[in-house]
């Protein structure tokens, strides 16, 4: 049975992509129009509507619930999502390592130095590396580095960095995708290092195994968000 969403398509409209279902715009929740920056977003949009079947099952729809989520809450609170975005440099991942085992500690510095090594060189922005889960003041012109990069993502690309930050709990990670350095996929492993190491050394868990696998999809998802809302329009 075909239904209104299977003929949904794509506009232009000024310089964002209208998502059309019988040639009217398709609203966010809030009853705004749900536009894209790019064709490919755009066109990605459309296409989640399109593969939806009889009844629309949102939980297939990320692309379109971030859309709806970014012009509904995103646009008009900008300024909190930088601030909680930008303040996981206060907290970073790779900032915070394991005093012992021995292997555990190797394993940490043989997959954390090396990013957050490339990212204080590129962005001339050093950071404190601790023992432990104890607070470390970071230096503060590094810490207005991060917020400054964090500014300088669009609403888009700032709700793909926010959950990519949030899941992986490393925000020079998630800069490190943004600047294209380190693909979705190498970044996720890298944050996994303690959670791997746990299930090596007391089993796997069926439960937090469906909840990682569940994170994963999510984090994919953001990337994807973040490469759509890039990519040059034909």
């Amino acid at each position: 049975m075909t239904q209104p969403w299977h003929d949904t398509e794509m506009a232009e409209e000024g310089d964002h992509y209208a998502i059309l279902m019988a040639g009217k715009p398709v609203r966010t929740p809030l009853k705004r129009p749900l536009l894209a920056p790019t064709r490919a977003l755009a066109d990605a949009l459309v296409a989640e509507w399109r593969a939806q079947g009889d009844k629309i099952a949102p939980d297939t729809m990320p692309l379109t619930r971030y859309m709806n989520s970014i012009i509904d809450a995103i646009a008009d609170n900008r300024g909190s999502v930088v601030d909680t975005v930008a303040a996981y440099g206060e907290t970073d991942l790779l900032c915070y390592r394991a005093g012992h085992p021995a292997p555990l500690v190797a394993r940490q510095a043989a997959a954390w130095d090396g990013p957050l090594t490339d990212y204080t060189r590129r962005h001339n922005a050093p950071m404190v590396v601790t023992t432990g889960v104890l607070p470390v003041d970071q230096p503060p012109e590094s810490l207005a580095t991060i917020r400054q990069i964090v500014e300088a993502h669009d609403d888009v690309t700032l709700a793909a960095l926010h959950d990519l930050t949030a899941m992986s709990g490393s925000i020079i990670l998630a800069i490190a995708i943004s600047d294209g350095q380190m693909t979705a996929a190498d970044a996720w492993t890298t944050s996994r290092v303690d959670e791997v190491w746990q299930i090596e050394s007391w089993g796997e868990d069926d439960l937090a195994t469906e909840a990682a696998e569940i994170k994963h999809a999510a984090f994919m998802d953001a990337s994807r968000l973040l490469d759509l809302a890039r990519l040059k329009n034909n």
